[in-house]
């Protein structure tokens, strides 16, 4: 046993990496949405672009190493969910910054940046859940972590009602109305996002604890 032991270790690390490059993401994120410069923000696109490359390679380590290990750490399910889930949440933020650029908006907004900021948090309590999930020895810090997830998801839909509702009360242009809709549906998916890989935790924590 102690000889498979060793192996069982590797998916909290590439977990831990998923999580630390996914909150890289959504702190260019909110860089991005912050930027007046298109330049810049095209710039700042290609980074999250490199990240979210990164993160694929990750999670293709997690499935290689799925196939490969007869020890894990947790269910083969539950590790498959989990690598989806969070594989999504850095899908949905690269595909944000990819509608800002390619609609060519002016992200400087109030609603934009707010969506940015929740993505964030979101993002940072993941990371405080997943690293936590490797001795499960704190678990108050874990389901703190989840219950914000939960909360910082329900603030997101309520962002997105008031922006949706902004943009059809104040603005004239049919094609920026859709635009601007459609990022941020993306965005709000994010931390929906989010909240899917919570769950997955949660069930994790629940079985095994």
């Amino acid at each position: 046993m102690k000889f498979f032991l060793p192996k069982d270790r590797v998916f909290y690390q590439l977990f831990e990496e998923v999580s630390v490059t996914s909150l890289e993401m959504a702190v260019l994120l909110k860089k991005m949405v912050n930027e007046r410069e298109f330049d810049i923000r095209a710039d700042i696109l290609r980074q999250i672009e490199d990240l979210e490359h990164k993160n694929d390679d990750l999670t293709h380590k997690i499935f290689t190493e799925l196939s490969r290990n007869f020890i894990t750490p947790f269910d083969r399910e539950d590790i498959h969910y989990l690598a989806t889930a969070m594989d999504d949440v850095a899908d949905y933020i690269f595909a944000s910054a990819k509608k800002i650029n390619f609609y060519r908006v002016d992200p400087q907004h109030e609603s934009f940046s707010k969506m940015a900021e929740l993505i964030v948090q979101g993002c940072e309590n993941i990371k405080i859940a997943v690293t936590e999930l490797k001795d499960m020895k704190n678990m108050r810090q874990i389901t703190d972590a989840l219950v914000r997830v939960n909360s910082i998801e329900n603030q997101a839909d309520d962002v997105f009602d008031y922006s949706i509702e902004r943009l059809f009360a104040t603005e004239n242009d049919a094609k920026e109305v859709i635009k601007k809709r459609e990022i941020y549906q993306v965005m709000e998916i994010a931390t929906d996002k989010c909240e899917d890989a919570a769950n997955v935790i949660e069930s994790i924590i629940v079985k095994y604890a």
